[in-house]
């Protein structure tokens, strides 16, 4: 079996993007900062988009962090990223495992459609990965 490339590209998701801003010293936004360095194509959906900018609490911080993401790739969510949604959380409710935000099952829906790799600080996503083929960043990527 051929060896996989490296990743390039990831889906960050909220609670990093959160720290990065914040200018948190924190593993995850290494990871980031590196992947930004190192040019790799970071990826952004709706969801994400609206929970980083709901929480800006200035209108200049606001305008600066929406012209960041906008030179993100943005992936869009059709009907079916929904729905894989919903069959993550009753998978993982059948195992006796809930998860405490379902828009975590949303976006890791999105990053399961794209086969894209999701860079995260949030444990919601540790049992979509063990259990429904989440791929996630590690810490030392």
């Amino acid at each position: 079996m051929a060896e996989r490339a490296p990743l390039r590209m990831i889906l960050v998701d909220t609670t990093v993007w959160i720290d990065f801003f914040k200018g948190a010293e924190e593993p995850h936004v290494g990871v980031l900062e590196h992947r930004i360095h190192g040019r790799d194509d970071l990826c952004i959906c709706g969801l994400i988009l609206t929970e980083v900018l709901q929480g800006l609490r200035s209108d200049r911080q606001y305008r600066e962090v929406k012209r960041d993401l906008d030179n993100l790739i943005y992936l869009p969510m059709q009907r079916n990223i929904f729905i894989n949604s919903a069959a993550i959380y009753r998978s993982l409710r059948k195992r006796g495992i809930t998860v405490r935000k379902p828009i975590d099952c949303m976006i890791a829906s999105v990053a399961i459609a794209n086969d894209i790799p999701l860079l995260h600080n949030d444990r919601d996503f540790d049992p979509i990965a063990k259990h429904c083929g989440l791929r996630v960043v590690g810490r030392k990527s």
